[in-house]
């Protein structure tokens, strides 16, 4: 009778460690199904200030703008020059009653667009926006306000990458519906500054990654178990899968900080459509030896070898910044930083719920199988996606 009662709280603790379980999963896995893959909505700012003078060039992606101002007037699917020359005073007017430089005590600082042209970055073709004025100062500005407004009412998880020039000295920040509004002074720079920015976009890449995400829970879901006798058993102690979790996470990180290092720097360049394609894979195949295993001891290995695939998917913010080789290593420490930190927050999370349940029927026969079938079912949409140009998730 008192084992019975003495096992009742550790029951109802796993009975609420599975139901919580359930609900985290089942909701990253429904977040992910309601949200397409690819890289997620960014524009790309760049300002220069030279002396009272302002130029500037905003890159912004094609799907965007048709979603706000409408590209593709024949409604074939495809964006022309010609669609993109005739749209181009709409686009213009869109985009500068959206962003807004101020200067000093709040001068605003009015912009002409002087030039629109296109671009291919790693995600797509972008259009491009130079502008240029003159601020209604006598002398340099002291402080820069910027003021970024651009598609956050449509998709609140789009980001705009501000690159601002004084004259060689290099500063970068990066707005969101949050931080919509920044000020730079111009007197004052501080590397601590731009390093925090580098490892905010870090830990959002991870966040809104969704194949990476997907990835690393696939990772994380038998570190809990191990394959004996062709069955999947609990795991005795919780150190074995801190060890294993460790070997796992580190392994990653060597391989996708090689790669990036080798993306962002231009010493390797691989096309996006085939990066992504193979983010795609790993996360299929990552779910499948879950599910038929073949690999069932050093999982570190299989993390090391999908690791340097990922470092290139993580690349394209850092290439598409085109940072400058000076600020290019505090970039590469920022950015590496802050994925690792997302990485380790999503174990942190998930590891001590799945160790409660590692020996519940719930976790052998519902969310270790059907988990990572969900996983592998959502990325081979991807894949599909990615590889034929089709199109199955709604953005």
């Amino acid at each position: 009778m008192n084992a019975v009662m003495a096992a009742a709280p550790v029951l109802g603790i796993r009975r609420c460690s599975a139901v919580a379980l359930l609900f985290v999963v089942s909701f990253l896995l429904i977040d992910v199904a309601s949200l397409h893959a690819h890289k997620l909505s960014d524009s790309y700012l760049s300002v220069r200030l030279d002396g009272a003078e302002i130029t500037g060039q905003w890159d912004i992606a094609l799907r965007d703008l048709e979603y706000t101002v409408g590209l593709d007037t024949d409604g074939d699917g495809t964006v022309t020059w010609k669609e993109l020359r005739e749209r181009q005073g709409a686009v213009a007017e869109y985009a500068l009653a959206r962003l807004q430089i101020s200067a000093d005590d709040g001068t605003t600082i009015p912009l002409r667009v002087t030039e629109q042209l296109v671009d291919e970055h790693t995600d797509g073709i972008y259009a491009v926006l130079r502008f240029r004025a003159v601020t209604p100062l006598t002398h340099r500005p002291r402080a820069l306000q910027v003021e970024y407004r651009f598609f956050f009412d449509l998709d609140p998880l789009h980001r705009g990458l501000l690159k601002l020039d004084l004259n060689g000295e290099i500063r970068t920040a990066i707005f969101g519906p949050e931080n919509s509004v920044q000020r730079f002074d111009l007197a004052a720079t501080s590397g601590w500054g731009q390093l925090g920015q580098f490892v905010t976009e870090g830990i959002w890449h991870i966040w809104t990654g969704y194949d990476h995400m997907l990835f690393l829970l696939a990772l994380l879901l038998p570190a809990v178990v191990t394959r004996r006798d062709g069955r999947w058993e609990a795991k005795g102690a919780f150190s074995s899968v801190i060890g294993e979790v460790l070997r796992v996470i580190t392994a990653f990180t060597l391989a996708h900080s090689l790669t990036l290092s080798l993306a962002a720097s231009g010493l390797v360049h691989l096309p996006s459509r085939l990066v992504e394609a193979a983010i795609a894979a790993s996360v299929i195949l990552a779910a499948l030896n879950n599910l038929r295993p073949s690999i069932t001891r050093a999982a570190w290995i299989v993390a090391f070898a999908f690791g340097l695939i990922h470092g290139f998917g993580f690349a394209s913010v850092l290439i598409d910044l085109h940072l400058p080789r000076s600020m290019l290593a505090l970039g590469l420490v920022g950015f590496n930083s802050g994925v690792e930190l997302a990485q380790l927050a999503i174990a942190i999370a998930f590891l001590p719920l799945t160790f409660l349940v590692r020996q519940t029927s719930f976790y052998r026969r519902a969310l270790f199988p059907w988990g990572s079938a969900a996983i592998a079912l959502v990325a081979v949409l991807w894949f599909t996606e990615r590889v034929f140009n089709m199109s199955f998730l709604p953005l």
